[in-house]
């Protein structure tokens, strides 16, 4: 089975939160904090797997989650990171937001892509230690990592695509001129996947691809076409394979046609891409009229991929004709991942509600997990949290004044300038 489209949720790992400890040992007056930091979470990191052709791994696991850091650990112990999730995909993978389809990243190189940054640890007791505050009874909680909706598509990477009605012998042509073993057989539709061959030319080489499914309103969804019409788009050079010979009673001039309009109809770009027409199945005749119509729409060779009649100089001419066009196409990112400022943002929001000020937002939420309410230190500095980050600022805006009660996540107080 072949499956190049898939929708798949990544969340980074969460940070591991700060430990609060004091230090305890026989003979040893006060000690003093010890509490260690949170390990990190782990990253999300997209890898190529130059083994894979198709995202059917993705097929039955839909959430990749990378491992949480640990918290940290008495006597000043850093809590583990959490490991890396390596996700790994065919070469020519697109990552988009499954939101937006803005393209995050075009996998066609060897280099790995970190999507994901994993949240942040929180320090533990002991950073918060100072000559006036020598016993912290808090710590900080580490940032919860983020998570985003993608859409991995296969857009295959081949310098030539075959195209064609069904039964042509696109197929036939890629296992003679490569390694590639399709299925072949004298009936629409055999092949129902992309399959790409290494084609070389005396010392040249390419990469060929088979793109099935294409019929007369394949752009529209017609047929297995609307499928794989994608595959086409990174192709150099479009070689258009017709049955010379109209064995099914087709109009080879009328097929290559059609099948123009369903580029175009893709992808108006598409369709002005340099073309070569391969005469398929030569070998059992043909009209001289229909060869000079076809003549038309690009250069023309003749070719029976059953006896490889006149295959070697197609090779040649396609091979001499991608030294002249520009190399495969590698979409730049439209969506910059800024996994930093987002761990790291302070918008608050408040709402009054009979008479009472409801804060929130996210960091906030995090604040008040990391706070030791029955602890006066743990209070004072929850209170510069609050001034520094423009929280009592924004209230002031809103009109709060002395004695009006504030809800932070449940922790209530009065209010006093």
């Amino acid at each position: 089975m072949f499956l190049d489209k898939v929708n798949i949720l990544i969340k980074a790992g969460n940070g591991g939160n700060g430990c609060v400890s004091f230090r305890r040992e026989k003979y040893i007056a006060a000690g003093g904090p010890d509490g260690g930091d949170g390990g990190r979470g782990g990253d999300i990191i997209f890898e190529i797997d130059e083994g894979l052709n198709t995202l059917l791994p993705f097929k039955h696991r839909r959430k990749y989650i990378a491992e949480n850091g640990d918290d940290g650990k008495k006597r000043k112990f850093h809590g583990k990171n959490g490991d890396d999730l390596v996700i790994k995909v065919p070469l020519g993978t697109i990552i988009r937001d499954a939101e937006t389809d803005e393209i995050i990243k075009d996998m066609s190189t060897a280099e790995r892509f970190v999507a994901l940054k994993g949240g942040k640890g929180g320090w533990g007791n002991k950073k918060f230690a100072t000559p006036t505050r020598q016993a912290p009874r808090f710590a900080k909680s580490g940032i919860t990592g983020t998570e985003l909706n993608v859409t991995l598509e296969l857009k295959m990477i081949a310098d030539v695509g075959l195209v064609g009605f069904p039964n042509v012998g696109k197929s036939t042509l890629l296992a003679y001129v490569s390694s590639a073993r399709p299925k072949i057989a004298n009936y629409h539709f055999t092949t129902l996947s992309p399959n790409l061959g290494v084609v070389e030319v005396y010392e040249n080489s390419f990469v060929m691809a088979d793109i099935p499914g294409l019929i007369e309103g394949a752009s529209e969804g017609a047929g297995l076409g609307h499928d794989f019409l994608r595959h086409i788009d990174r192709c150099r050079l479009i070689v258009h394979v017709v049955d010379i010979s109209a064995s099914e009673g087709r109009d080879p001039v009328e097929d290559i046609s059609k099948i123009n309009a369903e580029l175009e109809g893709y992808s108006a770009e598409l369709a002005t891409r340099p073309q070569i027409i391969a005469a398929n199945k030569s070998d059992l005749g043909y009209n001289e009229e229909s060869l000079k119509k076809l003549s038309e729409f690009g250069e023309v060779y003749l070719i029976s991929g059953a006896t490889g009649q006149g295959i070697d100089d197609l090779l040649v001419a396609i091979a001499e004709k991608l030294k002249t066009l520009p190399p495969i196409t590698v979409y730049e990112s439209e969506k910059l991942l800024e996994q930093e400022e987002v761990a790291t943002d302070r918008s608050t929001d408040i709402d009054l509600v009979d008479g009472v000020y409801y804060v929130t937002g996210e960091w906030l939420e995090k604040v008040v997990g990391s706070v030791n309410f029955g602890d006066r230190e743990s209070l004072q500095y929850f209170q510069r949290v609050l001034r520094k980050s423009g929280v009592i600022a924004l209230l002031e805006e809103y009109g709060i004044v002395d004695g009006d009660t504030v809800d932070i996540y449940g922790m209530q107080f009065d209010y006093e300038k």
